[in-house]
């Protein structure tokens, strides 16, 4: 990873889910990349959704997925503000993205990511400035 990406929460999911290990491995292999490089943008968006995925969905004990939250936010994290809601607002009016992913979009292009790590969008989709980038292929 030599550019900024922004992690949408299903690469951080996979972190923890060793239902998956290929995705698994994958998942903290990135992580730990864009960690060490410094490169690793995550939105308040991305750690809330982590969260209620992990303990709901993996049944993570609500102390351990507090304390990976914690952990997860020494990353650049970026605040979502007004004006991010609307402009996600127009991503989706525009290219049909569900709001929730216009929103992620919108965050990545607002930290200048290059990149966007998720499994649930277009992989080699380019929205601006930023390229969809399905890391388990």
């Amino acid at each position: 990873m030599k550019e900024r990406s922004f992690f949408d929460t299903n690469v951080l999911i996979y972190t923890d889910d060793a239902a998956y290990p290929d995705k698994q491995a994958r998942a903290l292999e990135l992580l730990e990349e864009g960690w060490i490089g410094g490169r690793a943008v995550l939105s308040t968006q991305v750690l809330q959704e982590y969260f209620a995925a992990a303990t709901r969905k993996l049944g993570v004990p609500v102390e351990i997925a507090r304390r990976k939250v914690e952990l997860l936010s020494r990353l650049d994290t970026a605040s979502i503000l007004p004006e991010d809601v609307l402009h996600a607002i127009d991503l989706h009016r525009i290219h049909s993205f569900s709001f929730w992913d216009a929103l992620i979009i919108q965050m990545a292009q607002k930290t200048a990511c290059r990149i966007l790590y998720s499994e649930d969008l277009q992989h080699n989709r380019q929205v601006g400035d930023v390229t969809i980038v399905n890391p388990f292929l």
